[in-house]
């Protein structure tokens, strides 16, 4: 499977956004990938209204993703947001592509560090594993990623490769800590886990204002083995990487986390 992590400074216009999802999207597909994966919060960055922008999965935003998915053959992962039924939104992860069509709602909620996304978002409840081009692929969304027992859950229910989209909150040691974390749900899982952060928006010359976690860059894709297979810097970027899941039977053979588990 060949992966592109399209990693983006989202802006506060949807219609916007929803070019950028065009755009990279071209390139991945331009560059052979069956699977292009975008950032939480794709639709709108953090740190602006979050109702006023909140779509059916139905409706025109997710569409226009799902018209460029079909137009360019090829699976996407983006953050957007849905309404919930008491007036917060869901965090939600569209996958949409050939044969894919699957949403997951972002189950643990950022409520850390200052920031209370509980606030505004409403959790979601159930765990999401699709088939991309013949390989089994679960989604995850940012905070998630600290939750080990959702990453065996998903390798549990098949998945082979974890696709993450985060908004990962800027400051001391934050970097370190995202880096360690996905190596980690991959080495917990023995799965590839593929995370797609925002980009770092000063890299682009904005300056995030209060709390909100609106990105450091620095996507990565980790095997099995917790090595590190590529990666991006902190500003935009589009990292493009080849796995091959036939290698998971070998990694848990020799590496039998899953089958050793006792809790």
């Amino acid at each position: 499977m060949r992966i592109a992590l399209a990693q983006i400074v989202a802006e506060a216009d949807p219609g916007a956004n929803l070019a950028q999802v065009e755009r990279e999207t071209a390139r991945a597909a331009a560059a052979g990938a069956d699977l292009v994966v975008f950032p939480e919060a794709t639709m709108r960055a953090f740190g602006r209204s979050l109702t006023e922008v909140a779509e059916p999965l139905d409706g025109p935003w997710a569409e226009g993703v799902r018209a460029v998915a079909a137009r360019h053959r090829v699976t996407v992962v983006v953050g957007m947001f849905t309404p919930a039924t008491d007036g917060r939104v869901r965090n939600t992860l569209l996958v949409t592509g050939p044969g894919v069509e699957a949403a997951y709602d972002k189950i643990h909620l950022f409520d850390a560090y200052g920031f209370r996304e509980s606030d505004t978002v409403a959790p979601g409840e159930d765990l999401v594993v699709v088939e991309v081009a013949g390989v089994r692929v679960g989604v995850a969304v940012c905070y998630d990623l600290r939750f080990p027992g959702l990453f065996t859950r998903l390798a549990d229910l098949g998945a082979q490769v974890i696709a993450l989209g985060a908004s990962w909150g800027a400051g001391p040691g934050k970097v370190e800590a995202w880096e360690v974390l996905v190596r980690a749900r991959a080495l917990d899982s023995t799965t590839f886990v593929a995370a797609a952060g925002q980009a770092d928006p000063r890299t682009v010359g904005q300056v995030p204002a209060g709390a909100a976690p609106t990105g450091i860059g620095h996507s990565l894709v980790a095997g099995p083995t917790g090595l590190v297979l590529a990666a991006a810097g902190a500003g935009p970027d589009l990292v493009v990487v080849d796995v091959d899941p036939g290698e998971l039977d070998a990694v848990r053979a020799s590496l039998p986390v899953l089958a050793n588990r006792r809790f």
